[in-house]
């Protein structure tokens, strides 16, 4: 068993006791030392049909704090990475990497999804979430994908999304310059 597996394998009921799911574990050498990076998520909560249909929450940073407490106290305890010194990273999931479990699509409701589904580019917003498919909206038609289908799947981040009941002629435009000095728009 390697050392990440002996890791995983020793923080996955630390972090379970903390209501939490492990996403990953990488452990690599930094010098005399050892980084031990650890991945941690909340576990989404199926509905009683089998699918979620909205976000699983973000990881606060108490959360994070509290875990990483756990973590390094049960690391210390444990000679799964020997008697070398090591740094401890411990954070919530990226929004740019790749999705290979039902469990990071749940998370992931609301957002968009962008994959390749039989040589072909799609992207669309994620509807629903079950443990063998996802339900997207592609140019406002639902399309039903199975997990085994979806080829490269990742989620597209959105900077200053539009929210449902946002009316754009309500929002006033900014007549500042990046100094915050006030424009004059007369000329």
């Amino acid at each position: 068993m390697s050392a990440q597996e002996k890791v995983a394998a020793l923080l996955g009921p630390v972090v379970a006791a903390h209501s939490l799911v492990l996403d990953g574990v990488e452990v690599s050498a930094a010098g005399k030392r050892r980084l031990v990076r650890v991945t941690v998520d909340h576990r989404p909560h199926l509905g009683e049909d089998g699918w979620i249909a909205s976000p699983t929450p973000a990881l606060s940073l108490d959360d994070v704090a509290d875990v990483s407490r756990g973590i390094n106290d049960a690391l210390d305890a444990s000679d799964v990475l020997g008697a070398a010194p090591y740094v401890l990273e411990v954070s919530s999931p990226g929004v740019g990497r790749r999705l290979h479990e039902p469990r990071q699509f749940q998370r992931n409701v609301g957002r968009i999804l962008q994959c390749r589904v039989e040589d072909t580019q799609v992207s669309g917003r994620i509807l629903r979430a079950g443990g063998d498919a996802v339900v997207i909206d592609v140019a406002g038609t639902e399309r039903l994908l199975s997990y085994a289908a979806l080829d490269r799947p990742q989620i597209v981040v959105e900077f200053g999304a539009v929210k449902d009941g946002d009316d754009l002629d309500d929002i006033e435009p900014d007549n500042t310059d990046a100094d915050n000095t006030e424009i004059d728009e007369r000329n």
